[in-house]
């Protein structure tokens, strides 16, 4: 039977496999979209997220100030990385083809309030955030936590808002739903 470390991080390269395999289905069914009304190119994209994890994946396998993980955390970070990648995977399958590599509005852009956009605005940043954060807990590595939570939650909470801002402008019903909704987490 394999050691809860060795099962953890094979569930955390499960996580990442699968969302790197959605991500390129976004882009396949990007080719036969509608027409943009807007875009505005960003920073922050799908080219700099996959950077910013390929160093994070070397923080964590150089074992950089890692040290072994209590079980309570190795199995929280298990449990995160989960709901991240079960998050994000949902959001991508509810957005649909409403997805952009930067910040897009189509012509007739639907305004997503299904799924897990019913409680939160942006869940494949939560979803990501998550996976980071679980991972870094799963092995051990506060550097790499510290990556996550400073480098790139705040990355994604400033895509975020350039989003929100252009959708604000363009989507009727737009504000109404980011009062009711949190950005990255559920409003109590």
């Amino acid at each position: 039977m394999p050691a809860p470390e060795t099962v953890a991080r094979f569930l955390v390269a499960l996580g990442a496999v699968l969302v790197l395999a959605a991500v390129g289905a976004n882009f396949l069914l990007a080719r036969g979209r509608p027409a943009m009304a807007s875009e505005r190119r960003s920073p922050v994209a799908t080219a700099t997220m996959l950077a910013f994890f390929a160093a994070f994946w070397a923080v964590l396998r150089l074992g950089l100030t890692a040290r072994r993980p209590p079980a309570a955390a190795l199995w929280a970070g298990v449990a995160l990385v989960a709901a991240g990648t079960a998050l994000n995977l949902l959001g991508r399958l509810h957005l649909g083809r409403a997805w952009g590599d930067h910040v897009v509005v189509w012509k007739e852009h639907p305004l997503v309030e299904r799924g897990p956009y019913r409680l939160i605005r942006h869940p494949l940043y939560a979803g990501l955030i998550a996976m980071g954060a679980g991972a870094a807990l799963v092995f051990g590595n506060p550097l790499a936590l510290a990556l996550v939570l400073l480098v790139f939650a705040p990355a994604m909470a400033w895509r975020a808002r350039l989003e929100e801002r252009e959708l604000e402008r363009s989507l009727p019903g737009y504000a109404e739903y980011r009062r009711r909704t949190g950005m990255f987490l559920p409003r109590p």
